[in-house]
C-alpha cells in the first residue's frame, strides 16, 4: 500500500520501529540528492556528460590516465558537499538505539559525516585510493597532491592508483557483501530508502530479509522492482520523510 507520509500510517512504521531490536537500512542515491549530489542516471545525471563505459574496470586498466582525468573533472566536484537531514535522521536512530547499521550503496561518507557509526559500504568510499599493483591503501586526498594529471603511481611500487570505489564490472568487496547479508537475516525491520532496487546484488538484501520474517518498509520517491513485497510503502522524498519519521519514533520512546 503506498501511503503519503504524512498520514498517520508512518506511526506503524515507527512503532515497528520501536518494538524491534535490530532495524536495519539500505540507502541508495535518492538519500543524497538532497545535499546536491545528482543522479547519476537522471536527466541531469553525470552518466549523460560522460559515457559509464568509461568507468568499466577493464577500461580503467587500458586507460588509466583519461579515466582519473574524467574522475577528478566530473566526479570528484559532485562529491564536495554536506549531509541532509535524511542523514542526520538515520545517524540519530542509531544513537537512539533503534537503528543496528545503515548499508549504503553511496560512495559519498555523507552517512559517516552526519555521525552514522555502523556503516556498510558496499560499493566502497571516495575517501580513499589504493594501487592496483601491491595492494597498498592511501588517502584519496594524499593520492590527488602527486597527481599532476592522468594517474597517481604509487610510491612503493610505481603502480597505477586506483578510487578505492567498485567500477562497473568489479565485484563488491566481500567483506561487505558478507556483513550486508548478514544483517539482512538478523533484520526485524528491514528499510529500503532512497533506492530503485534496481541493481544487484543489493537488491537482494529486501529478499533474504523479507524472508527471514522481516517486515519491509520502502520509502523512495518513485516505485522500485520490489514495491510487491513490500509491508509498507511510503512515497516521498528521503529527507522529508525520515525526519517525520524519527519525530514519531522520538515520541514513542520518551
Amino acid at each position: 500500500m503506498a501511503v503519503d507520509f504524512t498520514t498517520d500510517e508512518l506511526d506503524e512504521v515507527a512503532s515497528l520501529i520501536a518494538r524491534s531490536s535490530c532495524n536495519v537500512a539500505l540507502t541508495g542515491a535518492g538519500v543524497s540528492t538532497a545535499s546536491g549530489i545528482p543522479d547519476f542516471r537522471g536527466p541531469q545525471g553525470v552518466w549523460r556528460r560522460v559515457d559509464p563505459e568509461k568507468f568499466e574496470i577493464s577500461y580503467f586498466y587500458n586507460n588509466p590516465d583519461e579515466v582519473w582525468d574524467l574522475f577528478v573533472k566530473y566526479l570528484l566536484p559532485a562529491f564536495n558537499v554536506k549531509p541532509n537531514p535524511a542523514h542526520y535522521a538515520l545517524a540519530e536512530m542509531e544513537r537512539l538505539g533503534k537503528l543496528c547499521a545503515v548499508i549504503t550503496q553511496n560512495v559519498d561518507r555523507l552517512h559517516q559525516a552526519a555521525g552514522s557509526k555502523n556503516v556498510v559500504e558496499l560499493h566502497g568510499a571516495l575517501e580513499y585510493a589504493v594501487c592496483t599493483n601491491c595492494g597498498s591503501k592511501y588517502a584519496l586526498a594524499e593520492a590527488l597532491k602527486w597527481r599532476k594529471s592522468g594517474a597517481p603511481r604509487c610510491p612503493k611500487c610505481g603502480g597505477v592508483i586506483k578510487p578505492d570505489v567498485v567500477f562497473f564490472g568489479e565485484p563488491l568487496p566481500q567483506d561487505a557483501l558478507r556483513e550486508a547479508f548478514m544483517l539482512a537475516e538478523m533484520a526485524e525491520v528491514f528499510m529500503a530508502i532512497g533506492t530503485s532496487l534496481a541493481v544487484y546484488p543489493a537488491n537482494q538484501l529486501p529478499l533474504v530479509a523479507k524472508k527471514r520474517g522481516a517486515k519491509l518498509v520502502i520509502i523512495n520517491a518513485d516505485e522500485t522492482y520490489y514495491d510487491f513485497f513490500a509491508d509498507y510503502i511510503i512515497r516521498g522524498k528521503a529527507e522529508e520523510v525520515l525526519p517525520k519519521l524519527l519525530d514519531r519514533l522520538r515520541g514513542m520512546l520518551f
